[in-house]
């Protein structure tokens, strides 16, 4: 089946978007969750891992590290027009330059802390994932999902914290971050892997499709 005759591609791309450029800005928000304190997008971001699992799956990798970069240079994108609306001077009557400023004001090192965390971090899950589908023949998709989300998740959180924070936080705080968005994050994986089945079921049934990435280059760089 051509790539233009799938009926859900496009819809699974638009909600892996939606959610990477939402869960930045809701990022803006630092919230207490039980015992663990997060930043407002991590409450929605593992979702955006979910996604990446299912179109790796059904779709094949060489699909998904096209939807990976649309998803990069959308964030980035995003950031550089805020940044820019931020620079320019507000209307005389208008007062809440302050409150735009507070919670869109991307500074450089966050956003740059998320841009190399995302790149690193959804491409080690799609090629993770998309290596043990070809090991497992197809099975374990559980064990795989959440393999492939401890890599992928673990890389993230770590390189996201360590440029945005580190030198900033008292090492013991930086490493209670990490480790409660770590856990948190790969808690829902685990928790929609029911979920993710149904969706995977579902799709490749629709799609008519199961997708090997066998003897493709898994270079992120090559298109």
């Amino acid at each position: 089946m051509n790539k233009s005759e799938f009926r859900f591609f496009d819809v699974l791309v638009a909600l892996f978007v939606a959610v990477l450029l939402i869960s930045n800005i809701a990022s803006t928000k630092i919230l207490t969750l039980w015992k663990f304190t997060f930043d407002g997008g991590t409450i929605l971001f593992p979702l955006s891992y979910i996604f990446g699992d299912i179109l790796t799956e059904v779709y094949g990798f060489r699909r998904s590290r096209r939807v990976i970069w649309l998803g990069f240079f959308s964030a980035l994108l995003m950031s550089v027009v805020l940044y820019v609306v931020q620079l320019m001077p507000p209307a005389n009557d208008w007062p809440n330059q302050h409150a735009y400023e507070a919670l869109l004001g991307f500074v450089p090192r966050i956003v740059l802390a998320s841009l190399v965390a995302y790149f690193l971090g959804e491409f080690s899950n799609s090629i993770t994932l998309s290596l043990l589908k070809i090991r497992t023949k197809g099975k374990l998709l559980w064990a795989r999902t959440i393999f492939s989300t401890v890599i992928g998740e673990g890389i993230d959180t770590i390189v996201f914290c360590m440029i945005a924070f580190y030198g900033t936080l008292p090492g013991d705080v930086l490493w209670a971050v990490i480790i409660s968005n770590y856990v948190f994050k790969c808690s829902v994986e685990i928790v929609f892997t029911p979920l993710t089945y149904k969706i995977v079921r579902f799709l490749k049934k629709k799609e008519n499709t199961d997708v090997y990435d066998i003897g493709i280059s898994y270079n992120p760089f090559h298109m």
